[in-house]
């Protein structure tokens, strides 16, 4: 099992910065990988960044140039700075990881970006 929890979140105001942590811990070994999804209200959860190991970072075309994902395998924690902030990047933030197959979810972190 793995267990994942975020941390980070906030209220902000457009153009400010938040920094969200997410640290695994568990029965693991090393995570893969593991991203950052976010789900605004009625609308899906979107993939905003995933790093795996050996890989160039992937993000979604609305917050590049603005969020970076990293991570320190030593800690199974994974961080996603996120500069620039809009009003649409208000969500809640879920941070995902994918160990020996499975897929798991932290329980989230809300984003509140003030105009």
């Amino acid at each position: 099992q793995v267990q994942l929890v975020e941390s980070g979140g906030g209220l902000v105001q457009a153009g400010g910065s938040l920094r969200l942590s997410c640290a695994a811990s568990g029965s693991i070994f090393s995570i893969n990988a593991m991203g950052w999804y976010r789900q605004a209200p009625e609308k899906q959860r979107e993939l905003v960044a995933l790093i795996s190991r050996g890989s160039t970072p992937n993000y979604a075309d609305s917050v590049k140039g603005r969020f970076t994902i990293s991570r320190d395998n030593a800690k199974n924690t994974a961080y996603l700075q996120m500069n620039s902030l809009k009003p649409e990047d208000t969500a809640v933030y879920y941070c995902n990881a994918i160990y020996l197959g499975k897929t798991y979810w932290g329980q989230g972190t809300p984003v509140t970006v003030s105009s």
